[in-house]
């Protein structure tokens, strides 16, 4: 600790030690100043439109501050180069270590050669950062049984193990930028290409690669438009069966446009309709009938494994991974902490979310 504080105190100069808000990102401060020993976490969040970052972000400044550490707390709101300028910010800074979720992952590699150089540790959150040797660790769910369990989902409902079928289905997929895209649609795939392969499974549209049926930015609205020209072209006198949607905000995309095509009356239901994070829109639309399914990640636990992750490394202690090989960055395989997700619908949760303590009752009416 004691070099690397050097280290960073020569690189920070007279920088101040406190982000200022901006209309880019915001700055919360985990409690007074750093406690003698321990130091400060910077915690690079990609947007708060979504629910999950503004949970994780809190949630991270609350342990650490727990801890007995300062966090400097910014979300780049979707913008890469507002991200890289505030992971330049915290370098300067000198903060001890950085976790950050990045908005795309392969713009970050000299900003984290800076880190390196004020031999800054990097815990690479949720998202994989890519092309770069400057991440120590890794830390996220198992990417690709989120895939599996949506596809099942879809399986189990249509009964296609018990050879029902043909079916009509449309993909979607997350940002070209994340990792993590390629993680799920290769889980989901690995168990639905089979039905596809026998006709069980009907993708009319033809849009069956992942270049083909990703969302940049994970988009709500952009996954609605383009299922509005699927339905269009290859839907006129037929209807869409199930639709394998990655996360929660493009499946309420992917709602607004079968609604706005007749879907959900009793003539025309709604199709099945996969998600993932549980956010609470999506959490009431199960509970209405009309989404289907979502992947609930305990996103607290997720933020306390990275808070535990961070502090074991400024401690000189060597952090729990139980997977060193699968993670490859392209530069080399990040050590990782992988998490369980679980499948939620109507069936379960009040189990899984209101008696585990994520929402409470009243937030679900």
């Amino acid at each position: 600790m004691r070099n690397r504080r050097a280290v960073l105190a020569t690189l920070a100069g007279a920088a101040s030690l406190a982000l200022t808000l901006s209309a880019c990102g915001q700055t919360t401060a985990g409690g007074g100043k750093a406690r003698s020993g321990e130091g400060t976490i910077g915690i690079v969040m990609p947007t708060q439109a979504s629910q999950r970052w503004v949970t994780e972000g809190k949630t991270m400044v609350d342990d650490l501050k727990g801890k007995g550490y300062d966090a400097k707390l910014v979300y780049g709101e979707d913008n890469p180069k507002t991200q890289v300028a505030q992971i330049e910010k915290l370098v300067q800074d000198g903060v001890d270590a950085l976790i950050i979720a990045a908005i795309d992952n392969k713009s970050l590699n000299g900003v984290l050669q800076q880190a390196a150089e004020a031999k800054i540790p990097v815990i690479s959150y949720d998202r994989l950062i890519l092309g770069t040797p400057n991440v120590d660790y890794y830390v996220s769910f198992d990417n690709e049984q989120v895939g599996r369990l949506q596809a099942l989902y879809i399986i189990d409902q249509l009964g296609l193990e018990k050879g029902k079928g043909p079916f009509n289905i449309e993909l979607f997929a997350g940002s070209p930028d994340d990792n993590n895209t390629q993680f799920f649609f290769d889980g989901a795939m690995h168990l639905l290409q089979p039905f596809m392969d026998s006709g069980q499974l009907v993708v009319r549209s033809g849009q069956t690669t992942l270049d083909k049926v990703t969302t940049l930015r994970w988009d709500g609205p952009t996954a609605q438009r383009r299922l509005d020209t699927i339905l269009a072209q290859s839907y006129r006198s037929r209807k869409v069966d199930a639709i394998l949607s990655p996360y929660d905000g493009i499946s309420m995309g992917v709602l607004a446009a079968l609604k706005a095509d007749g879907y959900g009356s009793g003539s025309k239901p709604l199709p099945i309709i996969t998600g993932q994070d549980a956010e609470l829109p999506s959490v009431k639309s199960i509970i209405k009938g009309e989404q289907s399914q979502t992947i609930y990640k305990d996103v607290r636990e997720l933020a306390g494994v990275a808070v535990d992750m961070a502090n074991d490394i400024l401690n000189d202690k060597t952090p729990t991974v139980n997977n060193r090989r699968s993670y490859k960055n392209g530069v080399k395989a990040v050590p990782a902490r992988l998490l369980q997700p679980t499948s939620v619908d109507k069936s379960n949760y009040e189990y899984v979310l209101v008696a585990g303590g994520f929402y409470k009752d009243s937030q679900l009416r």
